[in-house]
């Protein structure tokens, strides 16, 4: 376990790390394992984007993100505008069933998505879509995932099989497990790209609602 010192070392190294945050505008504690976060931010995707960046560090158990949204445009959007330019954002999207997807915006930038999509990559793509949107201070995901249940069994064969596709090197390495509507994968892999790749073969297969990460990178031989 690391010093509550070297815990907000490795926070803010991650931070000025990830090219999507802008570090000199935030502050970081820890304690306990619990780092916050604090400061002003031009959007709600780069406060997410530190919030993510908090996580991604070793021994970081919890994160409370009390950075503050301040806009660097003189005229913010109206509700109505930023609602158009959702519908925009799901409708280009490749990867998004937009057809199926609603979206209600309110309290100056505040959108709610709901709706249903079939798998958990569909519904954090989503969101993805409209992060960056000019006056989206924050994104409430609401959208289910259908079909509510699939068996286990066959859950677990279907993301066996996309693990094969993805990452077949590491496929035999890698274990299932299947806790209700989540999946718990673990193991080891190869590089950051395979442990991607294989947390995404779970998010994109239909049922599964929730994934918990526990794999880890190791260098073994081939």
């Amino acid at each position: 376990m690391k010093t509550d010192s070297a815990l907000k070392h490795d926070v803010s190294r991650e931070l000025a790390w990830d090219a999507r945050v802008n570090d000199t505008a935030i502050g970081v504690s820890a304690r306990h394992g619990v780092v916050t976060l604090t400061g002003s931010v031009s959007s709600w995707a780069e406060k997410h984007a530190a919030e993510d960046a908090a996580h991604r560090v070793a021994d970081v158990f919890d994160v409370a993100n009390d950075i503050t949204i301040t806009p660097i445009w003189s005229t913010a959007p109206s509700d109505t505008d930023i609602a158009e330019a959702v519908r925009s954002a799901l409708a280009w999207h490749r990867f998004v069933p937009h057809e199926q997807i609603h979206s209600t915006v309110a309290n100056h930038g505040m959108v709610t998505l709901t709706g249903s999509v079939q798998t958990l990559a569909e519904r954090e793509e989503a969101e993805h879509a409209i992060r960056n949107l000019q006056g989206v201070h924050c994104v409430i995901n609401q959208i289910a995932i259908e079909p509510s249940s699939v068996a286990a069994d066959a859950l677990q064969a279907q993301i066996k099989q996309a693990l094969v596709r993805h990452v077949a090197r590491e496929a035999d390495r890698i274990g299932v497990e299947i806790r209700g509507d989540t999946v718990v994968v673990s193991g080891p892999v190869g590089s950051w790209v395979e442990r991607r790749a294989v947390v995404g073969a779970a998010k994109g297969t239909p049922g599964v609602k929730h994934v918990e990460d526990r794999l880890q990178i190791a260098a073994f031989d081939r």
